[in-house]
Parts: structure tokens; sequence; C-alpha cells
């Protein structure tokens, strides 16, 4: 469905070369919103945009090679979109990658630093993505300045063993978009998160894990974007993406009373 409102929106997808980041980019074009492609790999991102230009013509498409775990390389990209754009309107910090390295191993003699890159795209570079975001959208003189997307996984709600610092990443993401929405909704900043289970995308289909998987559509995952973006209302909401609807998630009830009225306590002295 085509929504006047997303028209000429101007919006920075990270990751936005492949997978979902890639899917939410072309509902965006099909919406004639203005889109730029951040993406660790500038020739992949180019090339992504060089065949957009030909499948959206008079859609507006910008490249721009970005490492989000590196925030100064992240921060001038940002500058960059907002000054060829005129302004930024939507923020979906899509951008990770799965499991690097072993958290734990075995016989491993003298215990050795643990590799964290994993946590530093996921998390610290997903948290740069939105610090970014808060910054620019809030120069938007509207009441309503805008929309900020994180993608998390259904390994931020659920246990995932076979990759624990992936998992640990994305539930820091889900606490991230629950514990920021209501001071930002102060503002007229909304943001939520995506929690996909196995999307059906170009990678899961090329590799042979995925064989046997119960994959997810692509279009499961634009559908809870769109609800998001086009209703300013939804804020702090983990949309579960699996099957062929999303599910929002909502945070476990508290445990006592007072659990609940010390939690509010501390939100009071915060913004009293």
């Amino acid at each position: 469905m085509a929504h006047s409102s997303l028209a000429g929106k101007r919006v920075i997808i990270t990751g936005g070369a492949s997978g979902i980041g890639l899917g939410v980019v072309r509902f965006f074009a099909s919406q004639k919103s203005q889109i730029s492609i951040l993406d660790i790999s500038a020739a992949s991102a180019e090339s992504v945009v060089s065949s957009l230009r030909s499948e959206y013509p008079g859609v507006t498409f910008l490249s721009k090679k970005c490492d989000v775990a590196d925030w100064d390389e992240q921060k001038r990209v940002f500058a960059e979109v907002y000054q060829e754009l005129g302004g930024i309107d939507i923020v979906f910090a899509n951008a990770g990658v799965t499991e690097l390295g072993s958290f734990v191993q075995k016989d491993e003699g003298e215990p050795t630093k643990p590799n964290l890159r994993t946590l530093e795209i996921n998390l610290i570079g997903n948290l740069y993505t939105v610090k970014l975001g808060i910054h620019y959208l809030r120069k938007n003189e509207a009441a309503y300045k805008g929309s900020i997307i994180c993608t998390a996984s259904n390994a931020g709600i659920y246990y995932f063993p076979i990759a624990p610092i992936y998992a640990t990443s994305k539930h820091g993401v889900v606490g991230a978009v629950r514990s920021l929405a209501k001071s930002l909704e102060l503002e007229g900043i909304q943001i939520n998160a995506l929690a996909p289970a196995v999307i059906a995308t170009n990678i899961a289909k090329d590799r042979a894990l995925f064989d046997n998987m119960i994959l997810t559509p692509m279009s499961t995952a634009v559908s809870a974007v769109e609800e998001f973006v086009t209703n300013p209302k939804v804020t702090g909401a983990i949309a579960e993406i699996s099957g062929e609807k999303f599910t929002y998630r909502e945070q476990p009830e508290y445990i006592d009373e007072s659990t609940e009225k010390n939690l509010d306590m501390f939100w009071t002295l915060g913004y009293a």
C-alpha cells in the first residue's frame, strides 16, 4: 500500500545493501522516499544503488560506506546525508553480524581475551546510530519529529546458546528501545524494534544451514516497519517477526507492586 505521508521522507538505513535492510529499502523506494544506504562495503552499497535506480526511476538514492562500530565514521556519514538530503526523518538501525569467534573454549589453558566484535557492531554500533538519529531528528520542526527503528532478533527475547554474544547484543537492543521510548516520546521521537526469526533473504537461501528451517517471509518484517512509520503513536514496541504476521511482545509483568512503584519513582525523579 502506498502512503502519501512517506513520499519524500528522508530515510537512513544501515546495513541496507542486503538482507532485511535491502527489503526495507525496497519498501521505502516503493513509497517514493529518499533513501541513503549505509553499508560496510562501499562496493556493495554502490552496486545495489545502481540497480535500484533502474528499478525505481525518480527515487533518490545515496550510497555511503560506513562501519557502524566506528563512531567517527558514522558521525561523518550522518552529517553528509543530512547535508545532501536537507534533513533526516526515519532512521533504521539495522546493520549487524552473526557470532564472531567463540566466547567459551575448552582446554584453553590460559584465558584469552574474548572476541566482542559482535557486541561492538550489533549493540554499540546500533546505539551510535540511535544517538545520531536522535540528534538529527531533533532538528525537525514538526511536533512529530520522526521514527527510529532498530533491528534486534528473536534471540533478544529467548535464550540462544549457539551464539551467546549475539544473543547478548540483541537483548541489549531490546532493552535500549524499551528504556529510551518514554523520554524520546516527550520530544516527539518514536523508537521501536524488530525481533526477527529466520527471514527468507538471499543470504539465508544460499546457506545449507537454513535448508531445513522454517523461514519467515520478508513481507512480515516490512509490514512491521510500515506500521511503525505510519502510526506515530506506537513507540517502545518490540515486534517479533515470525510467520505471516508480526506480534508485539510486551515486557514481562512486574514481580510485585513495589518493583513497579520503585521503577516509576526513578522516572519521576529523573524528569521532575
